[in-house]
């Protein structure tokens, strides 16, 4: 689809290096700034799906944003300023090489380890007697190691420090804010008639050794909503949530024989259910920011978006 970003190939004034994630693509201007454009692709179980999804780009850089603003007092971020719908302009950060993934519900993959028999996860301990979105007695931090190609790896605050991946100290700290960061995004999320079911932290250290929130934060890729409306019947029915996330985009690789593993191929993502993924990721940006999705003119769309960075970094 040409309204959509799968791939950008700039080359901006004091450019130093240019690095591609699952998502976003990030250019390094004079090592001292960040452009970081958020793409329409989208990824899931690891893998980069190979149709892009109209607006999520825009859907997902408009939602951070809003949250980076938001959690300042909590954490200071990397955010300079938004020249364009899909781009963040930030501070020059080296990421630490763990996610902060944290769970108030029983959902997705650790859902997925529960099930096949194993009551722990990332050296966290699950009760037992738990059924799929049953809420945990209190949230559960179960951290990953970032991959730069292939799959992130669960992994326990044990060995993180041992490995030396990040200090004691240090770990602490992030351990700290992301579950200040989980109550604040849990707090809005119910006003809002939501449910943040679990979500993931990134976090970097800036040239001056100062930590840094990175990245993405309560976005529909980092995270899952359910609709708090109806929670507590669909969960004594034994029903599925109704729910605002990418999660539907993994349930339906699964139904289509694919979860990411050595040998399986990539179903067709026919326009159908393109749109259907574009309007879920629409629904959401409502739903969270109660306000009406401004599509951004995608009629020239990567010519609008260089033009819109040169305008800050020269």
């Amino acid at each position: 689809m040409n309204n959509t970003i799968v791939k950008t190939n700039f080359n901006f004034p004091g450019q130093t290096s240019f690095y591609k994630g699952k998502i976003r693509d990030v250019y390094t201007i004079n090592e001292e700034i960040l452009v970081m454009i958020a793409t329409d692709r989208i990824s899931a179980f690891d893998t980069v799906l190979p149709e892009g999804i109209p607006y999520k780009g825009q859907v997902l850089n408009q939602i951070a944003s809003s949250f980076l603003d938001m959690t300042a007092e909590i954490v200071p971020n990397w955010k300079i300023s938004i020249p364009d719908p899909v781009v963040t302009i930030g501070k020059l950060c080296v990421p630490i090489k763990v996610e902060m993934v944290i769970r108030g519900y029983l959902s997705g993959h650790a859902w997925r380890e529960y099930r096949s028999g194993k009551r722990q996860i990332c050296g966290v301990a699950m009760p037992e007697g738990m059924k799929e979105n049953d809420r945990f007695p209190q949230p559960i931090i179960t951290p990953t190691t970032k991959a730069s190609v292939g799959h992130d790896e669960d992994i326990s605050r044990e060995d993180i420090i041992s490995q030396g991946l990040v200090s004691e100290d240090d770990y602490k700290y992030l351990e700290e804010k992301t579950l200040a960061l989980f109550n604040a995004g849990t707090k809005y999320a119910k006003n809002k008639g939501l449910i943040l079911v679990d979500t993931k932290y990134e976090f970097g250290k800036s040239k001056d050794g100062e930590i840094l929130l990175i990245d993405e934060i309560h976005t529909p890729d980092s995270s899952r909503y359910f609709y708090l409306s109806g929670y507590e019947e669909r969960q004594e029915k034994g029903e599925k949530q109704k729910q605002l996330s990418k999660e539907f985009v993994r349930q339906w690789l699964i139904e289509n024989n694919f979860q990411g593993k050595e040998g399986q191929v990539i179903p067709n993502m026919n326009e159908e259910f393109i749109n259907l993924v574009s309007n879920r990721y629409i629904e959401l940006f409502e739903k969270i920011t109660n306000q009406n999705f401004e599509r951004g003119d995608v009629s020239n769309l990567l010519n609008r978006v260089e033009d819109n960075i040169m305008k800050v970094i020269t």
